[in-house]
């Protein structure tokens, strides 16, 4: 089990919390934050958005279909529970009305001077040029209108927390690891962030109890090592399809999320169903490659 991340990736730390607490043993690959990232991109097809899963010759991108992908290939404790089928609402509200509201108050001067201040003015304007065009569909927040968001949202998650412990439903599900990376981040933007969110008891303590599940077993690979495995894999996941119109088996298809980010993947469509996207690609360096993308927030189109 490869994961493909870099260290500053919010949504890498939510794979890597997971790996945690189920005790996995993974190997880590480690990205460019910034493009280009042609490793990655010979894997997925197009696809840049981190972090990507790689057993084999299948990869999974977005973070909702790799914690669903780690419930059904690890032992231990699973996050998508049935028993709790709000807890996965909660979650995809933390992976964008919660993450975007921590981003645009971290991306305010004195956040940004204290997370990039090391970094020379060419190296930040990189990282502008990179990241503006990224998220140039999410509207953005003003810091006070972004703090008075994560001011509400708080006082929520801590009645919340008030009422469940020590997880935000009693026990550990898909929710608490989408709102602990969104935390994560924010807690590394700062002085400034700190104070906002020093109010909030329950959530501060609830959030060192999910860091104290740690990473797991990692062992380090390199980009190279990875590509080598997606060449010499000899199988493949099984797929389900399930015809929609327009769109059939074999057709060349063109992939992309519908939110941000809007780099496609292109291939041909070999599954289809409620649950996810399944493409395959060829190229030299990765081999023939099945790609899977889940089915909501991302868009299928005949290329």
């Amino acid at each position: 089990m490869i994961l493909h991340h870099f260290d500053l990736s919010p949504f890498s730390e939510k794979i890597r919390l997971m790996m945690g607490y189920k005790g996995a043993h993974w190997e880590s690959v480690k990205i460019p934050m910034l493009m280009p990232k042609p490793d990655l991109v010979a894997l997925t097809g197009g696809h840049r958005r981190t972090p990507v899963l790689q057993m084999g010759a299948d990869v999974w991108c977005d973070t909702a279909l790799i914690s669903k992908v780690l419930d059904r290939k690890l032992p231990g404790p699973q996050v998508h529970l049935g028993e709790i089928p709000v807890a996965n609402a909660l979650a995809k509200w933390a992976d964008w009305f919660l993450f975007w509201s921590v981003v645009d108050f971290a991306s305010q001067p004195a956040c940004l001077a204290y997370r990039f201040g090391h970094l020379s003015e060419q190296e930040r304007a990189a990282i502008a040029q990179d990241r503006n065009p990224f998220r140039a569909s999410v509207p953005k927040l003003s810091a006070s209108a972004a703090a008075a968001n994560l001011n509400q949202f708080f006082t929520m998650l801590e009645a919340q927390l008030g009422v469940h412990q020590p997880h935000l439903f009693g026990v550990a599900s898909i929710a608490d690891f989408s709102v602990a990376h969104c935390v994560w981040h924010l807690r590394r933007a700062g002085p400034l962030a700190l104070s906002l969110m020093a109010p909030y008891v329950k959530l501060m303590a609830w959030h060192d109890r999910m860091l104290g599940l740690g990473h797991g077993r990692i062992t380090e690979i390199s980009a190279s090592d990875a590509l080598s495995r997606s060449r010499q894999a000899t199988h493949f996941e099984e797929t389900v399809f399930i015809p929609e119109p327009g769109l059939t088996r074999g057709q060349q298809v063109l992939v992309a999320a519908v939110d941000y980010g809007f780099e496609h993947s292109m291939g041909a469509l070999i599954g289809l169903n409620p649950d996810e996207i399944v493409i395959e690609h060829e190229h030299e360096r990765a081999g023939q490659v099945h790609v899977h993308f889940p089915r909501l927030g991302f868009d299928v189109k005949p290329a």
